[in-house]
């Protein structure tokens, strides 16, 4: 007994330090599976009015459009950010100017705190301290160069997992002798499937409404690059309760730059919408398309928040839709309410109460 409970606490310490040590892949593993189950019905789709029988045709032809709306994206972005960036260092020496010269707002901000001051009488140790940014700038290229890494991981996992499901999810099915069970697992995978179709594209509404609504404000007080702020704001906000805060950040920097109103007014705009985004937007959409409760919603997001950063955030939401899919079933099996019966290609064979337990002996 003593050596079996050794055994299991050294097995368990184990397991825990494996599951850290490739903590990395879990996340990649993770991303990619939700990404394979919000493309899941377009392959279906794909694959039963296009391609026929031709799975791998099927899952080629959705990511390969993926890939071109994704590259179409970074180019629109990138195009627009490339020519002004050249603008900017074009015109840079004479924003410094005019900043010394105590004009716009930006001058006029460094006069009243002194800043130009500072910089002139501390440039040795400025200095040194950008001397000594080079250990983290060698850094930021290695996160980079890990992110590159992970996205084209996650692109081929999600790839294969899409050519792969239905043989994967027939065979893990099969092993289920009991028909009645193995509806009932069908049943919950499909619920859980939908609440992270329903999250991801609850979440690209929101997004596009925040984009648009910056634009406009934008565009009303005459910021320039209005169009790549607002393209930034909208993928900034993917991520629930802080992405808009990021997306103000720049947003609010480049109005700051162009005149003091568009300031004020651009800053009021982001204070008014993060508040209507995180409790009113999200709760509403979210618990439409995910079919949780709007508390539910705001709850699953701070717990996600507090567990795992951004990273939970992004993920806590679907998760939640998947525990109430999970914990909705054993109560319906418990009370013996009716449910359907749905099969792996989302169609109900029946509607029919779960089997009542024997009594007795």
């Amino acid at each position: 007994m003593i050596a079996a409970t050794i055994g299991m606490v050294l097995l368990t310490g184990l397991s825990l330090l494996f599951l850290y040590e490739v903590r990395r892949t879990l996340v990649w593993l993770v991303v990619a599976l939700l990404f394979t189950v919000t493309l899941y019905p377009a392959v279906g789709w794909v694959q039963r009015h296009l391609t026929r029988t031709h799975r791998l045709l099927a899952t080629l032809l959705v990511f390969l459009l993926v890939l071109i709306l994704i590259a179409g994206l970074i180019t629109l972005f990138a195009i627009p950010l490339a020519r002004e960036g050249v603008a900017f260092v074009q015109q840079l020496p004479y924003m410094i100017d005019e900043a010394k010269a105590g004009r716009g707002v930006v001058g006029r901000l460094l006069n009243r705190t002194n800043a130009i001051h500072y910089i002139e009488a501390n440039q040795d140790r400025i200095r040194a301290l950008l001397t000594g940014l080079t250990a983290p700038a060698a850094r930021v290229v290695q996160t980079v160069a890990t992110g590159v890494a992970g996205v084209i991981t996650i692109f081929v996992l999600a790839l294969l997992m899409a050519f792969e499901g239905p043989k994967l999810v027939d065979g893990a099915l099969s092993l289920i002798d009991d028909p009645e069970r193995r509806q009932r697992i069908a049943h919950v995978s499909t619920g859980c499937a939908k609440s992270i179709t329903g999250y991801v594209s609850g979440n690209l509404l929101i997004s596009v409404i925040c984009g648009g609504l910056i634009y406009g404000a934008l565009k009303i007080m005459g910021v320039p690059f209005a169009g790549l702020i607002a393209i930034f704001v909208a993928f900034a906000d993917l991520i629930p309760l802080i992405g808009a805060t990021l997306g103000a950040i720049v947003a609010v920097t480049a109005a700051a730059l162009h005149s003091l109103p568009a300031l004020i007014v651009v800053a009021a705009f982001f204070v008014a919408y993060q508040q209507v985004e995180n409790h009113v937007l999200q709760p509403l959409i979210l618990s439409r398309t995910v079919k949780l409760n709007p508390l539910a919603v705001i709850v699953a997001i701070l717990v996600g928040v507090e567990l795992a950063g951004i990273l939970g955030a992004l993920l806590a939401i679907p998760f939640a839709g998947i525990i109430q899919v999970i914990v909705r079933d054993l109560w319906d099996h418990r009370k013996g309410a009716p449910h359907e019966l749905i099969t792996t290609n989302g169609n109900v064979l029946a509607t029919t109460p779960p089997p009542t337990p024997a009594s007795g002996g």
